[in-house]
């Protein structure tokens, strides 16, 4: 395959499926849930309804993605990344150390396939809320689909195996990880013989070490990496020290060109170390939260599409950045007041990193740095 100077990527925050989205999809699992004050649910589809107005009686895969199909194809990225928040499963036998639950039917999963995902990140605090049954359908559902799987697998070695992808660039290598403050149950580590996701037990010196030795073990020369790493609160703009040294770590050690966080249901500080792209929190993409209400400020409603494009050393060439609102379960491309709302929001949590974005006159947004034009 020729090789490229430079390739553009997709990647996005959590893609949540289940619950309301599963229920209003055309073939949804059981709608019990074992939830504190949510038992059913279609109560998510309900309250989505009275807060934005009835969904189309029926409801086809393009729907809940809307308008980003075009931004996608317009961006033309060479690989589609992201983080599933839902095990695709009928499994019954929901995690008791769990109150909230996300599961979608098997045969909603050309949701994913209308998207072209190719890779599908699972080390997080949801693939495992259906048990272990659960997670062994998702696996077997996604590899049958086409779609590839970083941070979940039948026992330790396979979990934390990266999905490799071909690319013009060369090989793109994807590993996922999670971190126990993202409220991921330590019961759900994978081991020999145990199946389940790579979970990281602490961001400690020997550990992060650990991590950088698995990830020489399968780079070669010319490969470009990725690191997924689930982790944090899901709301506020705080950013432990402990996430900014393990990733610089990462980046010192010359094992990652892009830092792909993702927990907070919104977006994240930026950041740009040595000339590699730091994500702390992409936010969500898809959820079923309209009509709930007490996270305003955060703007819940809005989601981002992320386009970086790597050079061949891996560093960041640019950053493109495309707004899209969720109304009525479906991304639609955000109005000029949620664009400079967000616009707002990324400047104010990436000012410590000295990053900025732009506003576009296509109404994308552009991610700006110091020494941004220095290549290498």
């Amino acid at each position: 395959m020729k090789k490229s100077n430079a390739t553009t990527l997709f990647l996005a925050g959590d893609v949540m499926t289940g619950r309301g989205i599963d229920q209003a999809l055309p073939h949804h699992v059981d709608p019990v849930l074992f939830e504190p004050y949510v038992k059913n649910a279609r109560t998510y589809l309900e309250m989505a309804e009275r807060h934005s107005g009835d969904l189309p009686a029926e409801i086809s895969y393009d729907y809940i993605w809307g308008d980003a199909l075009e931004q996608l194809e317009q961006a033309t990225p060479v690989v589609r990344i992201i983080n599933l928040e839902t095990a695709v499963t009928t499994s019954s036998s929901h995690s008791p150390e769990k109150d909230i639950h996300y599961r979608m039917h098997p045969q909603n999963i050309s949701v994913l396939t209308r998207a072209n995902i190719d890779v599908c990140i699972l080390a997080n605090n949801h693939v495992l809320d259906w048990g272990r049954p659960g997670l062994a359908e998702t696996l077997i559902v996604l590899k049958e689909a086409g779609i590839k799987i970083a941070g979940a697998g039948i026992d330790q070695r396979s979990a934390a195996a990266p999905a490799i992808i071909k690319t013009s660039m060369g090989r793109l290598l994807i590993f996922g990880y999670a971190a126990p403050d993202a409220g991921v149950p330590a019961g759900w580590r994978a081991e020999t013989g145990r199946a389940g996701i790579s979970l990281l037990k602490n961001f400690g010196v020997d550990e992060t070490q650990e991590v950088i030795t698995h990830i020489e073990s399968f780079r070669e020369q010319g490969d470009r990496v990725i690191f997924s790493i689930h982790w944090g609160s899901n709301w506020g703009n705080h950013i432990p020290r402990s996430h900014r040294r393990f990733a610089h770590k990462l980046i010192d050690a010359d094992v990652a060109d892009i830092i792909y966080g993702h927990s907070s249901h919104h977006p994240k500080g930026i950041e740009m170390y040595k000339g590699r792209l730091i994500l702390y929190g992409c936010g969500d993409l898809i959820n079923d939260y309209e009509g709930i209400g007490g996270h305003e400020t955060f703007h819940p409603d809005l989601s981002l599409l992320y386009f970086p494009q790597l050079s061949m050393p891996g560093r960041l060439i640019s950053l493109k950045v495309a707004p899209m609102r969720i109304h009525r379960f479906s991304l639609q491309r955000a109005d000029r007041a949620d664009i400079q709302a967000i616009h707002g929001h990324l400047n104010k949590t990436c000012k410590k990193f000295n990053t900025s974005v732009d506003l576009l006159n296509n109404n994308l947004l552009q991610l700006e740095w110091q020494n941004k034009g220095r290549r290498g």
